[in-house]
């Protein structure tokens, strides 16, 4: 629901870190490797309720995932290839964070991360199915053009799990609250993109019918 708003106001620092970049020859692929990298080490940290150096972690996680896309553009080298090993890493990521808290304290916080992401699984695969329903439609990508692949909003985006992930750091406490919180809200997002795909495709397939 925020991406819309917020990536344009990431663009220029984007761009500024990936000319830097640039000069030194690093690859977007080679960024989007060590981000990854980078946020699995908030499993273990996680784990070990070590929030404060996870939570670094997890922001340096996502200024890379950023910031290899904005490499990419830069250096002219985006690719179909680099659009998938992102998003696939970032699922990884975003399910081993909350794996992590469970870890930390499964009695008190497995039911709600099992919770989080039986809900990631809704939002994920919504996400990408209608992606590829996408693609073989030709359809633009009309608020987000950088982007690799269709991008279909809805109301929790990649800002609104960023902003979930500091708080259960923040506050790893409230995590079970804070979690089926942010599920509930998860599974609205579901819900929206599977009827507003479902009737995007219709229409569609009607008109080539």
């Amino acid at each position: 629901m925020l991406d819309r708003w917020t990536m344009p106001l990431t663009q220029t620092p984007l761009r500024w870190m990936a000319e830097r970049l640039a000069r030194s020859s690093v690859q977007p692929d080679q960024v989007t490797l060590a981000a990854f990298v980078i946020g699995m080490l908030a499993l273990p940290l996680l784990a070990w309720e070590a929030y404060p150096a996870a939570l670094a972690m997890i922001l340096l996680n996502r200024l890379g995932d950023g910031l290899d896309g904005a490499l990419a553009r830069l250096t002219g080298s985006a690719s179909d290839a680099g659009g998938f090993l992102d998003i696939g890493l970032d699922f990884v990521f975003y399910a081993a964070v909350v794996l992590g808290f469970v870890l930390a304290d499964p009695a008190v916080n497995a039911l709600p991360g099992a919770f989080l992401l039986f809900s990631f699984i809704g939002t994920g695969t919504s996400f990408l199915a209608f992606a590829i329903m996408a693609a073989r439609h030709e359809l633009e990508r009309p608020r987000f053009q950088r982007k690799a692949f269709y991008y279909l909003h809805g109301l929790t985006e990649g800002t609104e799990t960023v902003l979930a992930l500091v708080a259960f750091c923040l506050w790893p406490g409230q995590f079970p609250v804070l979690a089926t919180l942010f599920a509930v809200a998860c599974l609205v997002t579901t819900a929206t993109r599977l009827w507003g795909g479902y009737r995007t495709l219709a229409v569609l397939s009607g008109k080539g019918s």
